[in-house]
């Protein structure tokens, strides 16, 4: 990285460069404060695909916990001696169990292997809580020997740590038994034995349901929580909005098997799993045992929006399976009122639970038993995911009514479609218009060469009517979808367009969030992880950036080259360039100045602020800057930290009109001034 370049005091930078170089001036008007920046500006999306949620950011290490996946009940598990699966056991939307019977011989045993996720990450002097719901259907005490074991060690034992558990209880019964790991493993697995109190084959049976691995160390300590560096991440953008949980498994390959969020609550043990939709979809890169347990369900995704103090936005069904994979009517629901009131009633439900008085609400009443009963204080609600044409705007037009009569409070997002620029986008928008969306959702995950066209995108939208949701985007480079460091850079310039046109724009949200090294199917994602370690890529400083820096107001910005005549906002289409654009943080009381080279040469830059006292500036910025100047640099988490931020200063001069910062804007470099006014 150039670092050095960023230390540079502005006028030994300028000293550097080629006395032919044009300088690129930025003029920042402090005195004409523009639009207010809404809380929710920047954001982030989940949706469970590339292992998101389960082997993801759930903190559940066990895969099949509760033997409910399909066809093979014992998918992710290996079984031997006499195991059965039974189907009547103690929770009904999740009846199935292992049943443990002794092979009676005291040298031949019966137990279980789990998998885990990839396998089962474990670090040295950390202590993992197991959990089973268990019973001895024939009353004799029986005991569970647990062990972590490398599988493919070549030391004298597979197994590196050894617990019992003593299951004493004809009828279901939760037992728990917190274990510490003596090692750092990155693909351990779980065994489990049959045996009696002197280790030996056991002579009994013992049922097992709902067998369950955690971290005790889980973000803020919740026992059914996230995984804590994976969710620390989150906390570490300081997103000011958060989507979930789609994407496309809203809709679903049918609807079916779309996303029920009434499953996604109550006791754990007992919500049922669905197919992922993201399982089927990629047949080159194909996973047959990615289901979604729903243990990361909507009560948990409320309580970690709130804890990370993001503004939860959900979105739900409108009635359509995806549209992509399904293209006859009846495919879909009913286009009817009668059809739809499944749909209407999972809406007005699910603002009730987030937002109902227990007292008087059932589902508010649910929240409260799960441990909130005070309200989540939901504002948005999205019907609808990237669905286009009259079989959408009609189930909406049905929909969103029936919610604003119940709930007027509540501001609603409508979609325009998978595209950002045909006709379905188009008519999207006018059919949103006439539905009075309160905002629309728009999705473009593009090359580079589409984010350089667009540069201007909101420049000259229509300020009457509905505000945008940039609720899906990302740029990839063509033909390579890496996290690459070149294409993040692109990203950072589109953002100083969002900044500036914040009066229309009102959130924006990345995506994907999220992908295992060893479960991917998309990226870019913005943050990778394998089963001990994350990586922040260069698109999460990117955002991390603007999201630490939002500023409460636009602040008027143009560029221009040479002090001539300003730029078009600040490039001509297709062109690489200098961007920029700049707000004001009222209550931090400072001004917030973005810049950033696409190009691959270095350019001088002259930075005026007017409008501001010379006894109320400082003497120094201080400089937060982005190298991607290394346009293949990708950080993964066996080399995270290829792309990071630094930090430095730069000198601030007043003059008569405000003040000057001269420096350097380095190729293909994102870089951020901020100046704190005394």
């Amino acid at each position: 990285m150039r670092i050095k370049q960023i230390l540079l005091s502005a006028a030994f930078a300028l000293a550097t460069m080629s006395a032919m170089a044009s300088e690129n001036v930025i003029t920042v008007n402090a005195k004409k404060i523009g639009a207010p920046i809404q809380s929710t500006q920047w954001g982030i999306f989940f949706e469970d695909i590339n292992f998101a949620a389960d082997g993801g950011l759930y903190g559940e290490l066990l895969k099949n916990r509760s033997f409910e996946f399909t066809p093979d009940h014992l998918m992710g598990w290996q079984a031997f001696g006499k195991v059965e699966i039974l189907n009547d056991g103690p929770f009904d939307k999740n009846p199935h169990y292992a049943r443990l019977s002794s092979m009676g011989h005291r040298d031949l045993w019966t137990g279980l292997q789990n998998e885990g996720f990839f396998g089962i990450g474990l670090e040295e002097g950390a202590e993992y809580r197991f959990s089973v719901w268990a019973r001895v259907p024939d009353g004799k005490a029986q005991y569970l020997w647990i062990q972590f074991v490398d599988q493919n060690t070549m030391a004298e034992h597979q197994e590196f740590t050894n617990t019992d558990l003593k299951i004493d209880s004809r009828e279901w019964k939760k037992y728990s038994v917190v274990i510490k790991s003596p090692r750092t493993i990155e693909r351990a697995q779980l065994r489990l034995f049959l045996c009696n109190e002197r280790r030996r084959s056991g002579s009994g049976t013992v049922d097992l349901e709902h067998i369950s691995l955690f971290p005790v160390d889980t973000y803020k300590g919740h026992e059914n929580g996230m995984r804590k560096d994976v969710a620390q991440a989150l906390e570490d953008l300081h997103p000011g909005v958060f989507r979930f949980p789609g994407g496309c498994i809203v809709e679903g390959t049918t609807l079916d098997l779309r996303y029920k969020w009434k499953n996604t609550v109550g006791p754990v043990e007992n919500r049922p799993i669905n197919k992922n939709r993201w399982e089927n979809t990629f047949t080159y890169r194909y996973y047959a045992d990615y289901f979604q347990t729903y243990g990361l369900g909507f009560f948990e995704y409320f309580q970690l929006a709130e804890e990370i103090g993001a503004e939860p936005l959900p979105v739900l069904s409108v009635g359509l399976s995806c549209q992509f994979q399904n293209d006859r009517e009846d495919q879909h629901a009913p286009c009817t009122k009668e059809g739809l009131q499944e749909f209407i009633d999972d809406c007005i439900d699910l603002i009730d639970f987030a937002n109902g008085d227990p007292a008087t609400n059932k589902w508010a009443k649910l929240r409260a038993d799960m441990g909130h009963p005070a309200p989540f204080n939901l504002k948005f609600l999205a019907i609808g995911n990237e669905q286009w044409e009259q079989p959408y705007f009609d189930r909406l037009a049905i929909i969103a009514p029936e919610v604003r009569k119940v709930h007027p409070e509540i501001k609603l997002i409508g979609t325009s479609g998978p595209n950002a620029e045909d006709d379905k986008f188009r008519h999207g928008w006018e059919a949103m218009r006439k539905l009075k969306a309160d905002l629309v959702d728009e999705h473009y995950y593009r090359n580079v060469q589409w984010y350089k066209d667009w540069m201007n995108r909101y420049n000259d939208y229509d300020r009457k009517g509905p505000k945008v949701f940039a609720g899906e985007w990302a740029c990839h480079d063509s033909g390579k979808k890496y996290n690459h460091a070149g294409a993040s850079i692109y990203e950072a310039a589109f953002m100083t367009n969002i900044e500036r046109n914040a009066d229309i724009v009102h959130m924006a949200t990345y995506a994907p969030l999220f992908a295992h090294v060893d479960g991917w199917q998309w990226r870019p994602d913005l943050i990778w992880y394998d089963n001990l370690h994350t990586a922040r890529t260069a698109s999460y400083y990117v955002q991390q950036m603007y999201m630490l820096n939002p500023g409460t107001n636009v602040l008027p910005t143009t560029l221009s080259l040479d002090g001539g005549k300003p730029v078009a906002n600040p490039v001509a289409k297709g062109q690489d360039g200098v961007f920029a654009s700049a707000v004001i943080d009222k209550q931090k009381n400072e001004i917030i100045v973005k810049v950033i080279n696409t190009a691959t040469e270095d350019s001088p830059i002259h930075i005026n602020i007017e409008g501001v006292k010379a006894k109320n500036l400082p003497s120094t910025a201080d400089i937060t800057s982005l190298d991607c100047s290394d346009y293949d640099a990708e950080n993964m988490p066996s080399k995270p930290e290829q792309v990071c931020p630094a930090h430095g200063k730069a000198t601030v001069t007043a003059t008569k009109k405000g003040a000057t910062i001269d420096a350097t804007a380095a190729g293909k470099t994102f870089q951020m001034y901020i100046i704190k006014l005394k």
